[in-house]
């Protein structure tokens, strides 16, 4: 553990997860209908047909490419959005409502490349259930993987972070 504060234990980390997924789902909203829009422009533009597809909606799911590309886009989403509040404040929106950093070892801000490390790492959450037996250190798959750790904050600490930003 480096600094003042300890590691945040399971629960804390699920139910932040839980609020981020909610953030996510809406990204993920937003994504698909401009990708459907994005595809109905290019339909109406002559540039591709559906194909005898009933809509855009089934003509997306039965071309493998625009499938591909719309699962791309969600997975982009993800790790744009934690990637930008981690690399920007060490919290995402879950993490504040719970009082939870994400840091480097030594204490500092993540970088992109460990934020996409410890994305793609934490399996969708499931890296998350090693905290529950790796009792000593308190840290997820991800944390060991990317060297990172997730620290539990007072509120006052919360606080401070949250009022530094921009």
């Amino acid at each position: 553990m480096s600094g003042e504060f300890p590691r945040a234990g399971f629960w804390r980390r699920f139910a932040s997860l839980v609020y981020d997924t909610l953030a996510i789902i809406a990204f993920a909203m937003l994504t698909v209908v401009l990708y459907l829009f994005a595809v109905q422009g290019l339909i109406s533009l002559d540039v591709i047909s559906l194909n005898g597809a009933e809509d855009v909606s089934a003509f997306i799911q039965n071309s493998n490419l625009l499938s591909g590309i719309r699962t791309a886009l969600l997975i982009i989403v993800s790790l744009v959005f934690f990637g930008y509040f981690w690399t920007k404040s060490g919290q995402t929106i879950g993490m504040r409502a719970w009082r939870l950093k994400v840091q480097t070892l030594e204490g500092n801000l993540i970088s992109w490349p460990q934020s996409i490390i410890r994305s793609v790492s934490a399996l969708l959450g499931l890296g998350n259930l090693v905290v529950l037996v790796d009792f000593k250190n308190k840290k997820a798959l991800q944390d060991y993987i990317s060297k990172t750790e997730v620290i539990a904050l007072t509120k006052e600490e919360n606080r401070r972070i949250y009022s530094e930003l921009d």
